[in-house]
């Protein structure tokens, strides 16, 4: 079987504690590589992210938690590096984030390739660090080869591997890859899987972070209206093709964003096999 990882996020409500504990003890018969646990949208779940790499890691997983620059001192993310240490993680996942609600300027480090450069600096090879990538470009970037750029300087910043935005064409990752493999960098680049259940919300989604859901896609999407069984079972399906496609093209490994829910993932997972 291929490596597979999750990702959740933090939950703050003993209902999305009681969900993730659910999601977890589904998921993990499917032995993931890792998991990765967010830092939670405008850096608003900063004391719930350790918390949860600590009970992650208590239940036997690999834990990585994201950390972003954005609104944080030097001091503050030298703390979170020496907390995530005791807690014994040793990957992280390193990104430029978003702007914490209320705050109108970033922290000390604008992008992530400070960030990747001041994580090697402070605890050398300690931990193994992802980074994002954007197969269908940032949606901030000012052109395709910018975004090239940056993530060029991320990886010679010190990243081991990057994870991608979800995406639903496999011909954007492949060129993507090729991309970056013609600036002569291999490190591993592993396709972020987003499964629907739910096709409103990932159009929202994907209406905010770029992400080109195919026209043929929607449109069948649309078609099955309120047969919310119909949806799901169609989602499932054309993921499960997607990634049969990446890992026969030659992905490393496929990452799942899981939203703290197991059944999409898990019946993902069951069309690939």
């Amino acid at each position: 079987m291929v490596p597979i990882s999750f990702e959740f996020y933090p939950p703050k409500t003993p209902e999305q504690h009681a969900q993730l504990d659910k999601t977890v003890a589904r998921l993990k018969a499917h032995a993931p590589e890792y998991v990765s646990v967010t830092f939670g949208a405008g850096g608003s779940t900063l004391s719930h992210t350790p918390e949860t790499i600590q009970k992650l890691r208590a239940g036997g997983f690999d834990a990585a938690p994201h950390i972003t620059c954005m609104g944080g001192s030097r001091e503050e993310i030298r703390g979170l590096l020496k907390l995530y240490r005791a807690l014994g993680a040793r990957r992280l996942v390193a990104l430029r984030g978003d702007l914490p609600s209320g705050m109108v300027s970033a922290g000390e480090f604008r992008y992530a390739d400070e960030l990747v450069r001041f994580v090697r600096e402070e605890t050398g090879d300690h931990f193994h660090i992802e980074v994002a990538a954007y197969p269908e470009m940032h949606p901030q970037a000012r052109d395709a080869q910018v975004d090239l750029r940056n993530f060029v300087g991320k990886v010679r910043a010190g990243a081991d591997g990057a994870i991608t935005q979800y995406f639903y064409n496999a011909d954007a990752y492949f060129r993507f890859v090729d991309d970056v493999r013609r600036q002569g960098l291999d490190i591993p680049i592993v396709p972020g899987i987003m499964p629907i259940a739910n096709f409103s919300q990932i159009r929202r989604f994907s209406e905010l972070c770029g992400a080109e859901i195919p026209r043929w896609i929607a449109q069948r999407m649309q078609a099955f209206g309120d047969d919310t069984e119909s949806v799901r079972a169609f989602g499932a399906e054309v993921v499960a093709q997607l990634c049969r496609r990446l890992l026969d093209g030659g992905a490393p490994s496929l990452h799942f964003y899981t939203l703290n829910l197991s059944k999409p993932t898990l019946n993902v997972l069951a069309n690939l096999r």
